[in-house]
């Protein structure tokens, strides 16, 4: 066996298999980066950021709470 046919052979399905593949998932994927988010992906990141800011409110509500029943909880957990 000639080395081009070790090295010739891999190559070649390779190129008939696996790049075609390759070079279709790449742009697919260059594509919807370029789109950015949808308007499912808008909606449910703009409900979690106003969970996430009820959620934020709620802890400064628990802990001011537990301030003023109980002053020394912050230096029992830390």
């Amino acid at each position: 066996m000639d080395i081009t046919e070790v090295i010739g052979i891999p190559f070649i399905l390779f190129m008939i298999f696996v790049a075609p593949i390759w070079v279709i998932m790449h742009y697919r994927s260059k594509s919807k980066m370029g789109q950015g988010l949808s308007d499912q992906e808008l909606t449910q990141l703009n409900d979690l950021a106003q969970r996430a800011e009820k959620m934020a409110d709620r802890i400064k509500t628990l802990e001011a709470i537990l301030d003023a029943e109980s002053p020394k909880w912050r230096s029992q957990h830390d």
